[in-house]
């Protein structure tokens, strides 16, 4: 990859100027600017915001007809895990998600590459999407409806809509990003149309599509906490759409666990893919 050799030889050999040739390299051992060495402290904030809960459930300082104490939803987990309940819906949720997360990609990255390799792609793809951006996904909802009913095809196409669209901008505007000098190398070395997207625009978009596959991912569970508390039979938003019916507040509670602990961890899993993928790029991320 000619961005990621590029982009390594550079961080690894730094330049040094004719006056400082010869001279010992002595770098300051001072505080350092940037965030310090990666450790895993991920966990510190969810944390932190569940002893906040547990404190003020404890004291009082929160009624449980308000939100439910984590105890109370811990129990209320176990029994619907007892009886097969939650392992039922979180199975279905996690299918409608994984599907439209995988359509939404697709069709997101291919309409980035095609717009943002092509003046003409960009012509007739950009001014599209840029107005279904202007158009929240839940707005079509009512439309999706009339065509598709009320069964999974539209439930799937909403989640697909949530996640196309961060996939395609962030994508885009990693292509538009490449340094112009990687092109007139790949120019300059003769290589191919393939070898050029496969060496050249692929590893330099990559770093937009993992930002915009993190936002992705949160899209997909906002859709599907809506559409699933849509004339649904089955999910977790229907569970949480039947406790609201019947005053349980501990389930609608689990719930919103349940999805949060499912967002922190997709997104803990695109990080992971991403540093792996970049392991090239040198950032303040580490």
């Amino acid at each position: 990859m000619i961005a990621a050799a590029v982009a390594e030889r550079t961080a690894a050999a730094p330049r040094q100027g004719p006056a400082l040739a010869g001279r010992a390299d002595v770098r300051p051992t001072g505080r350092r600017l940037g965030p310090g060495r990666r450790r895993r402290l991920a966990w510190v904030g969810p944390s932190a915001l569940l002893l906040l809960w547990a404190a003020a459930s404890a004291t009082g300082l929160l009624d449980p007809r308000i939100l439910s104490e984590p105890w109370t939803v811990v129990a209320t987990a176990s029994e619907l895990i007892a009886d097969g309940r939650l392992q039922e819906n979180l199975a279905i949720s996690a299918q409608r998600a994984g599907l439209g997360l995988f359509f939404g990609i697709v069709v997101g990255a291919v309409l980035a590459l095609l717009s943002g390799l092509s003046r003409a792609g960009e012509a007739l793809i950009d001014g599209p999407v840029q107005i279904k951006r202007a158009i929240p996904g839940l707005a079509l909802i009512p439309l999706l409806i009339l065509w598709f009913g009320i069964d999974e095809t539209m439930k799937v196409l909403t989640i697909t809509l949530g996640v196309f669209v961060p996939i395609y901008l962030q994508t885009h505007a990693g292509l538009r990003g490449i340094d112009l000098r990687y092109v007139e190398l790949a120019q300059t070395v003769g290589l191919s149309r393939a070898g050029f997207i496969r060496r050249v625009v692929l590893p330099g978009a990559l770093p937009g599509f993992f930002l915009g596959l993190r936002f992705a991912v949160t899209g997909a569970w906002v859709s599907l906490v809506v559409v699933e508390q849509i004339n649904s039979t089955s999910g977790i938003g229907y569970m949480m759409e039947l406790a609201r019916t019947y005053g349980q507040t501990n389930i609608i509670v689990l719930g919103l666990a349940v999805y949060g602990i499912l967002g922190l961890l997709s997104d803990g899993i695109v990080r992971f893919i991403e540093r792996k993928a970049l392991s090239w790029q040198r950032t303040l991320a580490g």
